[in-house]
């Protein structure tokens, strides 16, 4: 759907162009004084003025709100943001789901625009790139976990919303339902030119949290992979994984994304209740499970050969999954969870997918139909990331 969209992306070169004013003054720091686009207003104190879609409450309605982002630091950029797409997770942060939240929040981590401005010690990025950020934005990136285990492990680490942050005017971290975002250098990806920024949104939470897992997996041709719920996630799980040469098993509760599972290049398409599914146990060598809610893990570590691998990568209600440790145990799978991903695969991801043209399904919306969006995420409708034009904000 996206490349009818794509005209309401600045080029490159037309961004420049009509952004010539910023120049050698966007290094901030530096000797000259900093300058901004028209969309990202530097305030007498230093703060970015911002304007998105932020909760209020735990009730799930967003709505518009004004508010201030730090100060663009020495090693930090600033993001117009082109576009930001919808993941299950800011529902249920932002409902409290997952705990008691600090509000107004702004949701959105999965983001992709402009470089409008840069730190003076900033060299991974000028101004004018092609950028997207997903669920991190600052780490400490000195102890062991950001040096080689992940960055997502970081104790200092903080989250893209509702994070404490002791340097953000609202006392927490603001998402990417907004028109700009300061992020620290390290925690943004460059997006290649042949991919859209549209399509490339998606990539950075549903394209990493699917695809960092199945780097671990090794996949060989013929291996077959099972995916659970075909959402947002799901749905690029799916893609991933046949592009890596796998057979890949489809499980679903919507019996009308049948055709759609199957045109992703799913192997099979299991529909919840169906016959069918008693005739995959024990027949899968990996399962990536994306649903969102609490469920029995028995149930899908059936479908896993004895010592195969299950992965979880969706985040219920809570954090919390049934399991039944003797059905566990007897099916001998082994289950682990991921989280998301660290930044080389996050930027790996991003290139992989662009070189192989791997893209997400995508439904472009208005800053004002977010609410409604949310509605159809919830009811299983969404077909299959919804991906907000920012510059409806």
């Amino acid at each position: 759907m996206c490349d009818k969209h794509e005209t309401q992306d600045l080029s490159r070169r037309n961004f420049i162009k009509t952004s010539s004013a910023l120049g050698a003054g966007l290094l901030l720091g530096g000797f000259a004084a900093p300058s901004f686009a028209a969309s990202s207003e530097q305030l007498a104190n230093g703060n970015i003025k911002s304007r998105g879609y932020a909760a209020f409450d735990n009730s799930g309605l967003l709505k518009p709100w004004e508010f201030e982002r730090r100060p663009v630091g020495d090693n930090d950029i600033l993001i117009e943001i082109k576009f930001a797409s919808i993941c299950h997770s800011d529902i249920h942060q932002m409902k409290g789901h997952w705990g008691a939240q600090q509000y107004p929040q702004v949701p959105g981590h999965e983001i992709a625009g402009i470089v409008t401005a840069v730190g003076k010690n900033v060299t991974k990025f000028k101004v004018g790139d092609r950028a997207g950020v997903g669920c991190m934005v600052d780490s400490c990136l000195d102890c062991n976990s950001c040096k080689d285990q992940g960055e997502q492990y970081c104790p200092e680490t903080k989250f893209t919303y509702g994070y404490p942050d002791e340097r953000s005017p609202t006392g927490i971290t603001q998402g990417g339902y907004s028109n700009n975002i300061v992020v620290r250098d390290h925690f943004a990806v460059h997006i290649p030119e042949n991919i859209s920024l549209e399509h490339a949104a998606p990539l950075l939470c549903a394209g990493i949290t699917t695809y960092s897992p199945l780097l671990k997996f090794n996949l060989k041709k013929g291996d077959k992979v099972g995916v659970v719920g075909i959402g947002g996630l799901g749905h690029l799980a799916v893609k991933l994984a046949v592009s890596q040469g796998a057979d890949v098993y489809a499980f679903t509760s919507s019996k009308d994304k049948v055709a759609d599972i199957k045109a992703f290049g799913a192997k099979v398409v299991v529909v919840n209740g169906e016959d069918a599914y008693n005739e995959h146990k024990s027949q899968l060598d990996y399962l990536i499970n994306t649903l969102p809610v609490k469920y029995d893990i028995a149930k899908y570590a059936s479908l896993v050969k004895p010592f195969g691998t299950y992965t979880q990568v969706g985040m219920p209600e809570e954090f919390s999954l049934n399991m039944n440790a003797l059905a566990l145990a007897a099916s001998r799978v082994n289950f682990n969870a991921s989280l998301i991903g660290d930044m080389q695969e996050t930027q790996e991801v991003v290139d992989y997918c662009a070189k192989n043209n791997i893209l997400p399904a995508t439904q472009l919306i208005k800053a004002s139909e977010i609410n409604n969006a949310w509605q159809s995420v919830v009811e299983k409708k969404a077909r299959y990331r919804y991906v907000i034009d920012a510059s409806t904000f």
